[in-house]
């Protein structure tokens, strides 16, 4: 789930060829050992790749990499797929892909990086049969898979990872039942059960219980082994092709497997925060965590006789300064504390992303008051409803991506209630853009946005924050949406003093009169006042109006604001077809604020590619030359 982006590491980074991967896979050895030395070396792989990204997901990569080895060097034949329901582990499949030669393997070099390898599985990409989204989803589709083997004489073992933490998700209990009832026996679940979440351990966040007896009460054949071990793994997956009832391998794995330090394996509920789930390490860490796996690589292929392998090396230049940025989660924290302190009956729910949502501090001043609800959107979401019914304040959080979409019946079946309940997105809009599309939420505002009296909202400085989360708590009688950009970006605008919400309306950060750009959020009103900067450099003077209400605009309001402009630019860090343009266009149609003037819908009309920041900025439109090319076509 969390998704942390850091900075490339700097310094000496190591990596193995292809070639070396081909010489070891036949090598003359005992097959097993031979896949844990392959394991080994794919593990530097995935290190390198996310050290040189800057981002990524470290310890289920790891911790599920002996599996993945011998899958591809020995457990399947034929027509045999694998995939990753969980998705975190990319990285690590990424480094099997290239080293089999399913994938250029050029590609390591270019993890997260604009027409390289997405920060999650994507179809686009050799290797990869399926996307991943919302966790839960991988059970249910192999199981189409194998429907449509079936139609097609197609005899194909479709083995599906899945995380621990993703057995919170209740579409994974749901895809149980009818695999049973039907005997899809051509269905091999392999669960990575390294016992740790997002943050903390499973059993901190939401206990699992009996995985065993959980399995089998659906009628699964269950086996349960250590990961590690590859002949038990062997063994188990063998057991399973003989099975006509789907089947489940729990395997006991350690999360960040490998290196000494990353290893998490605690599993009690005072386990301190795991900190090696998501983000690159600082550059001592990335080269003890080198050093340990070189040294491991060096130790199995003595063992076994085999000439000891050859490590590449590249030097990584420091990375450039990021210049004057700044955060919302902060002034996010610091509000919510500042609300709670108000009113004892404000109630914060996190769905396994306390640390990247800034919970950490509420969590640990009302503890009474913060439910951890694992990964299980849709029960959070229907918590807070009764919540609601009951006289209190819930505040229900997760990132945007999961939280506008995956309980949208139970976020709309609360509202048909009548109550007051916040909900709070992070991750929100194309940026970060490492993550690739399962993390980018552009399409909260259509996804949600035509409830009846609910109400979204941006900020887009972190002096924006307070007040906004002041109107949806204490002025707004009905949900909201608090939307927020959780990476740094630069502010080129001074809050007003004393501003204060009101309904549709916002407020002018510059004023022009050839034409006006309106938009919402960090990104948004940043891209935009640096466009208005380049249109002033060809004589075109720009009105840019922050407008942080994206669903419900005041049209007489936001006509007198663009006052003289004869062209109207709304830039949307969201899809432009039913985003906050959609709602300008519209309301400014109804007061009759669109006569006589141009509009133009600016946003993304694709589904956004995975890379750097800057460079899917530019792709996609929704940087500050694009915008101002495409108001200055219009005005011409």
């Amino acid at each position: 789930m969390g998704d942390l982006v850091t900075e490339a590491v700097s310094g000496t980074l190591y990596f193995i060829e292809k070639s070396e991967f081909e010489r070891v896979a036949k090598a003359n050895a005992e097959p097993a050992k031979r896949a844990a030395l392959y394991a080994d070396m794919a593990r530097l792989n995935t290190l390198y790749m996310i050290a040189n990204a800057g981002s990524g997901h470290i310890g289920s990569s790891f911790s599920s990499m002996d599996i993945v080895a011998w899958l591809y060097l020995e457990g399947m034949k034929g027509d045999d797929v694998y995939f990753s329901s969980k998705g975190h582990d990319a990285p690590g499949m990424y480094a099997v892909l290239t080293a089999q030669g399913i994938l250029p393997f050029e590609k390591i070099h270019r993890l997260r990086k604009l027409d390289g390898l997405p920060g999650h599985p994507d179809v686009h990409v050799p290797g990869m049969i399926t996307n991943t989204g919302s966790l839960g989803m991988g059970i249910s589709k192999a199981k189409g898979m194998a429907f449509a083997n079936r139609r097609k004489g197609v005899k194909s073992r479709i083995h599906v990872m899945t995380g621990d933490g993703e057995l919170q998700e209740g579409q994974i209990w749901e895809s149980l039942i009818s695999a049973a009832n039907n005997e899809v026996g051509e269905i091999t679940v392999i669960v990575d059960h390294n016992k740790i979440q997002s943050d903390y351990s499973v059993e901190r966040t939401s206990s699992l219980g009996d995985l065993e007896a959980k399995f089998a009460a659906f009628g699964w054949h269950v086996q349960s082994v250590d990961g590690h071990d590859i002949p038990a793994l062997s063994k188990a997956l063998k057991s399973a092709e003989s099975d006509k009832r789907p089947s489940v391998i729990i395997a006991n794995t350690i999360k960040g497997k490998g290196v000494s330090f990353m290893q998490g394996v605690a599993i009690d509920s005072d386990v301190e925060r795991f900190k090696f789930h998501s983000g690159a390490p600082q550059a001592e860490d990335y080269t003890r965590a080198a050093q340990e796996l070189i040294a491991l690589v060096n130790t199995g292929s003595d063992a076994q006789g085999i000439s000891r392998v050859k490590f590449e090396t590249v030097e990584r230049p420091t990375a450039p300064a990021a210049g004057e940025t700044v955060k919302l989660f902060p002034a996010y924290t610091a509000a919510l504390l500042d609300q709670a302190k108000r009113n004892t009956d404000i109630i914060a729910l996190d769905a396994d992303l306390v640390l990247d949502m800034g919970l950490e501090p509420f969590r640990d001043t009302y503890p009474d008051r913060f439910i951890e609800c694992g990964i299980a959107e849709m029960d959070m979401v229907s918590q807070a409803g009764g919540m609601a019914l009951n006289g209190l304040l819930p505040v229900v959080h997760s990132f945007s991506c999961f939280l506008s979409t995956r309980p949208n019946e139970q976020i709309y079946n609360n509202a048909t209630e009548d109550t007051k309940i916040v909900y709070v997105g992070g991750l929100s809009g194309v940026l970060p853009a490492g993550p690739g599309h399962s993390h980018q939420s552009v399409r909260e505002i259509s996804a949600l946005g035509s409830i009846p009296n609910f109400v979204m909202v941006e900020p887009a400085h972190p002096d924006e924050v307070a007040p906004l989360l002041d109107w949806c708590l204490n002025t707004h009688n009905g949900p909201s949406y608090l939307r927020l950009v959780s990476i740094p970006f630069a502010a080129r605008h001074v809050m007003p003093k004393n501003w204060k919400p009101k309904l549709g309306q916002g407020f002018v950060v510059r004023e022009g009169k050839e034409a006006a750009i309106v938009t919402a959020g960090l990104v948004g009103v940043s891209v935009a006042t640096q466009a208005a900067d380049l249109l002033q450099a060809q004589g075109i003077f720009t009105t840019v109006i922050n407008l942080p209400f994206l669903n419900v605009v005041d049209g007489k309001w936001l006509s007198g604001a663009i006052g003289r402009a004869k062209t109207i630019a709304v830039v949307d860090n969201h899809y432009r077809r039913y985003g906050q343009g959609d709602a300008v266009c519209a309301a400014l149609a109804e007061a009759g604020g669109l006569l006589d003037r141009a509009y133009l819908g600016i946003g993304l009309t694709a589904t956004p590619p995975s890379g750097a920041n800057d460079e899917v900025l530019a792709r996609v439109g929704l940087n500050a030359a694009a915008v101002a090319e495409r108001v200055l076509a219009l005005v011409a």
